[in-house]
């Protein structure tokens, strides 16, 4: 009733002519009437809206002790996303968990790490914004396209699933840690790329289901899928599993195009 109302309105014009308030406001009611009882059945119209969405995301950016920009030989890049304790407009909280708090505590990698922030402490990541980020970080870096790495923790292990499913050509290698999974759409994912995946069997906030489920689901498929569970493990599976050696190992073993 208000967006026919809005329309009535719309479609009623001043002429010029005087009338007087009674004859105004009989002539108001039958526009009205009229105009907003003549459509008796639904109506199903065609639109079309362009919407432009902008995203800023704050971030570190890591580079080896060995980076020259002028290098010949490229470097890898490991993504990074981190879990819902760290979104916010806070960038230090990005080093709480994962490679950002084993870099601040003075552990040297071998590649570049690149890890935004999401800006919003209730909303998933903007999985788009974070590709246009990536994609610009590697154009005006020394970074080798094809050893590009992806890890996640939590709502950032799930952030790192869509990852793997909406660009299936972009990684070479992924990591995911406690994050829920898209079992419907594990068949999107490269089949090319190696997938390493940990959880706590104990864990409350997403159950271990959601990792056992999936990784079924990719081996079934075919899959190069190595699955660590952690007994007796909650939630915080991220503290065992990022300071795994042999997982940064494992990266760095890996290349698109390599089999």
């Amino acid at each position: 009733m208000v967006n026919k109302l809005y329309f009535c309105f719309l479609n009623f014009r001043y002429t010029g002519k005087i009338f007087n308030t009674s004859k105004i406001y009989f002539l108001f009611l039958l526009v009205f009437v009229q105009g907003c009882s003549a459509q008796q059945e639904a109506v199903l119209v065609d639109g079309q809206m362009q919407t432009v969405v902008k995203e800023t995301l704050n971030y570190y950016l890591y580079y080896p002790e060995d980076y020259e920009a002028t290098h010949q030989e490229k470097y890898p890049l490991l993504l990074f996303l981190h879990g819902g304790g760290e979104s916010g407009d806070s960038l230090v909280r990005v080093k709480r968990n994962g490679p950002p708090k084993l870099i601040a505590q003075g552990k040297k990698f071998p590649f570049l790490i690149l890890a935004p922030q999401n800006p919003y402490e209730n909303k998933w990541w903007n999985t788009r914004a974070v590709k246009q980020l990536l994609d610009s970080i590697v154009a005006n870096s020394n970074v080798d396209p094809n050893r590009i790495y992806l890890t996640g923790l939590s709502r950032g292990g799930g952030a790192a699933w869509e990852l793997a499913v909406q660009y299936p050509q972009t990684f070479a290698a992924m990591a995911v840690v406690c994050g829920m999974a898209p079992v419907p759409y594990a068949s999107w994912i490269n089949k090319e790329m190696p997938i390493w995946v940990f959880h706590g069997v104990e864990d409350k906030s997403i159950p271990i289901s959601e990792s056992d489920t999936m990784v079924a689901k990719l081996k079934e498929m075919g899959y190069d899928v190595k699955f660590t569970r952690y007994p007796g493990v909650g939630h915080d599976s991220w503290i065992q599993a990022y300071e795994t050696e042999e997982l940064y190992d494992w990266f760095l073993e890996q290349r698109k195009g390599v089999e």
